[in-house]
């Protein structure tokens, strides 16, 4: 019974401050892990640049979608079918994390890359709008699918990707060429918010 006695008074104190060490260490650790990214936590020049550049150019490829439509089909002013967009369920993609005010990396990079997500689908289902208009509806489809990636990839760099990539959830359906000339209407006029919203997002975090 001594000698378990002076075991306990000698092991204890000295396993006390080891053990205090590692309950610190595995809050510390905990803490990382549950705390999101945020703006301090720079991301590659190179990255925010090419984004920047992706940005304008979809914007631009927008701009000629609703110019042509407007043109050929004098369809020129999106706020008169709002109504319409409701009825077909064109949804909106929200970019509320990117707000320099609160800007939260890891949420803003999600949001920024399920909203173009989003916008590769409502485009696919704008397929057939008209032949003069294909091409252009190709090339802003691509331009989005190419930025959504490199946002994917930064994620993946970052380690803040999904560990699946999103699914395409259900997409209006346009059953006459008025309905899908219409949706061509309202979807380039949201994304183009959408990326307004995105480029103050990005320059944000790309001053020094």
């Amino acid at each position: 019974m001594q000698r378990a006695a002076l075991l306990e008074k000698t092991l204890i104190p000295c396993l006390l401050p080891a053990l205090q060490l590692l309950l610190w260490h595995s809050a510390l650790w905990t803490v990382q892990e549950a705390t999101p990214l945020g703006p301090a936590r720079s991301l590659p020049q190179s990255f925010l640049l090419k984004c920047l550049e992706q940005v304008r150019k979809i914007q631009a490829d927008g701009a000629e979608l609703q110019e042509r439509l407007c043109a050929t089909h004098k369809l020129c002013h999106p706020e008169e079918l709002v109504l319409l967009g409701h009825s077909l369920g064109i949804p909106q993609a929200p970019l509320s994390s990117c707000s320099s005010q609160s800007l939260q990396l890891t949420s803003c990079l999600d949001q920024l890359h399920g909203g173009l997500f989003l916008y590769q689908g409502l485009l696919q289902a704008l397929a057939g709008i008209s032949p003069e208009l294909a091409p252009t509806l190709d090339t802003l489809q691509l331009d989005v699918t190419d930025f959504a990636t490199n946002i994917w990839l930064q994620m993946e760099d970052l380690g803040v990707a999904p560990a699946v990539q999103p699914t395409q959830g259900t997409m209006p359906t346009f059953t006459s060429a008025f309905q899908r000339r219409a949706g061509g209407v309202l979807v380039a006029s949201q994304l183009q918010r959408f990326l307004g919203l995105a480029y103050r997002g990005l320059r944000y975090l790309a001053e020094p």
